[in-house]
């Protein structure tokens, strides 16, 4: 087994415990994305108010993407 073969098995992996966190706990992942968003919000005083909130929207985009794959990939809500 080459160096890139299992490079690709641990990226697998990587994704399938990924996946398996985000179906568990994927409303606390999106929370914990809300509080820090609008924390850093605060402490900057809202003046990058709409990149953070762009921010905070793509990786709650990512997270639901993440909810709704199956573990090879394919997207069966489609």
């Amino acid at each position: 087994m080459g160096i890139m073969d299992r490079l690709k098995g641990a990226k697998d992996t990587v994704v399938d415990k990924v996946g398996d966190a985000v179906d568990k706990h994927g409303d606390k992942i999106e929370s914990g994305i809300d509080k820090a968003a609008g924390f850093v919000d605060d402490k900057t005083g809202g003046k990058y108010h709409d990149k953070i909130e762009s921010a905070s929207g793509k990786a709650k985009e990512a997270i639901e993407k993440l909810e709704h794959d199956e573990p090879d990939g394919d997207d069966t809500s489609a």
